[in-house]
């Protein structure tokens, strides 16, 4: 939010800080001390809006970075599962199952990084020779 600090006052900034930590508007408006329809008209407004949606890219980046963290003992939770015999056999095959439609979409994903690196690569060497 730094960016609309100017814009934005303190309690349209703790409207937002609520928004993200509320059930709902009516909630996030009591606990920033705002008005219901106050806060729904400022939802409305450019700045406000695009403060808000830059808060949550925030908040949603640091839930990602936490699940980054934990994919690694999932992982191994997850082969756990799957390799002990005294674990049903529904439930060992459904962890083999889950570790291999993850390791099909990663590298899926990999294959798709790489084409798009080949890609703007190319588009770079044909925009600079185009340039020339």
């Amino acid at each position: 939010m730094s960016g609309f600090r100017k814009k934005l006052g303190r309690k349209q900034e703790a409207a937002i800080l609520a928004l993200l930590s509320s059930r709902n508007v009516e909630d996030a408006a009591r606990t920033a001390g705002a008005n219901v329809r106050t806060l729904y008209r400022w939802m409305k407004e450019p700045e406000f809006d695009a403060a808000y949606r830059e808060a949550k890219r925030a908040s949603f980046s640091q839930s990602i970075a936490r699940l980054h963290q934990m994919s690694s003992l999932a992982a191994s939770t997850l082969g756990k599962v799957m390799v002990d015999a005294n674990t049903p056999p529904a439930t060992r095959v459904r962890a083999a199952d889950s570790i291999l439609n993850h390791t099909a979409k990663a590298i899926e994903l990999e294959d798709l990084e790489a084409r798009v690196k080949e890609l703007e690569k190319s588009v770079g060497a044909a925009l600079s020779t185009k340039k020339k």
